[in-house]
């Protein structure tokens, strides 16, 4: 099916308002006064009447024709997109941004079954090196491995389920230098299924955890993405991979984490894992000297709160550095928007035991919630936050379709985070 944009309201026939009509040409897509999402909306409509082949016709730009793939991708079958026109060049950028988005689409929306801890650690390392094998090293730390590094956060969160916890530990050196500074280092919140822990979670609320481990598939998306896009700075990414499951091993509320820079975690909230596991992750960043840091997590319940599906939320105390996030977000048309982060968040958990605790003992953190677990990260990350970011990524997932998306993950935020790294000094 050919399929070809109209600047003109539809035919009587089809109503003054309709998305879309069609003639012997093909379908058209009447945009109006938010063209990208009327392509997006309109993608997903023909996907969902049944059509699995589409050439895009007539003049497209790269934004109107990665809306419409947005629209397109499916949580089953994939479908066949064809891009409009014969720019070589342009159709490459297209291509990249599918597969990789396809892949973040793939892992997340896999069974907690299929998608261990390790096979999460294992496949993004085997799609990264697929990209550039001789740019690409990695090693995977699990199990009690993970205790005698010193990453008790990764360990204590995964200990409760037999299949072991995994840190990747991933290097992209596209210069051939091994005395190369590593320039940004991306974090990815790993946690391929959350129970909840102690603090189980209802079964509605357990129902799509799966999807945790949405930051983790996203960092990994957007390096693929950067590579493919011409990538020329030395990067890390570190993976933080667990299973938060009950047993006679998992960890318990009450118990006491001391982390590698010496601050000591109280646990009040088995079901705040995502924040231990990345407070290793970030320490590991700062090891290696990047000037540019970056976390990604399915984090906090307050932030969709805050913004909706439709947004990822921007945590920084670098602020001339959010300022830059944003910006790139919004060249490239991915909703992102800064929730509040300032020093004396880190203190918004406190603890009688430990220099703070993982959450507060109330339901859902209590109020600022999302800005509370940023606080705790920034315990974590470079000093006074210089060159770090957390995404809160309340719009990676859908736990249904609608008529924007598929059912599953997203993939929103691929296209900020790779623009971060192509924007490396």
């Amino acid at each position: 099916m050919r399929v070809w944009l109209s600047q003109v309201p539809a035919s009587a026939e089809w109503g003054p308002r309709a998305l879309l009509s069609h003639d012997t040409e093909g379908m058209h897509v009447h945009l109006g006064s938010r063209p990208l999402s009327a392509i997006q909306r309109a993608a997903r409509r023909l996907y969902s009447q049944g059509l699995r082949r589409v050439q895009l016709a007539g003049e497209w730009s790269l934004d109107q024709q990665w809306a419409f793939a947005l629209g397109w991708m499916s949580s089953r079958e994939p479908g066949e997109l064809h891009w409009a026109g014969e720019d070589p060049a342009l159709r490459a950028r297209l291509q990249a941004r599918l597969l990789c988005a396809r892949w973040i689409r793939e892992q997340t929306n896999a069974s907690p079954e299929q998608l261990s801890p390790v096979a999460l650690a294992v496949e993004a390392a085997s799609f990264l090196t697929g990209i550039a094998p001789d740019q690409v090293s990695h090693r995977i730390l699990k199990g009690e491995a993970l205790l005698q590094a010193g990453w008790v956060g990764i360990h204590a969160v995964g200990r409760g389920s037999s299949r072991e916890p995994a840190l990747l530990e991933l290097d992209v050196n596209p210069t051939g230098d091994p005395r190369a500074p590593v320039a940004a280092c991306l974090v990815g919140k790993g946690i391929t299924f959350d129970s909840g822990g102690y603090s189980l979670k209802a079964s509605e609320g357990m129902l799509h955890m799966k999807g945790d481990m949405g930051g983790a598939a996203l960092v990994t998306g957007a390096l693929g993405l950067a590579m493919m896009n011409g990538l020329q700075r030395r990067v890390r990414l570190l993976l933080c991979c667990a299973e938060n499951l009950v047993s006679g091993q998992a960890y318990k509320l009450g118990d006491i984490l001391t982390y590698k820079n010496g601050v000591t975690v109280e646990i009040v909230n088995t079901d705040a894992e995502g924040r231990l596991v990345l407070a290793d992750g970030l320490l590991a960043a700062r090891e290696t000297g990047a000037g540019l840091i970056i976390d990604a997590a399915t984090l906090t319940g307050a932030a969709v709160t805050a913004v909706g599906q439709e947004y990822n939320a921007l945590f920084a105390l670098d602020k001339p550095l959010a300022a830059r996030a944003l910006a790139i977000a919004e060249s490239v048309h991915e909703p992102l928007w800064p929730l509040p982060l300032e020093p004396w968040h880190r203190d918004q958990c406190p603890s009688a035991y430990a220099d703070t605790a993982n959450s507060r003992a109330v339901k859902g953190g209590g109020p600022g919630g999302a800005s509370n677990a940023a606080g705790f990260l920034s315990r974590f990350a470079p000093e006074q936050g210089r060159g770090w970011l957390h995404f809160d990524l309340a719009a990676s997932y859908r736990n249904q379709a609608d008529a924007d998306w598929a059912a599953g993950g997203t993939g929103l935020g691929m296209l900020t985070l790779a623009g971060l790294l192509e924007q490396l000094d």
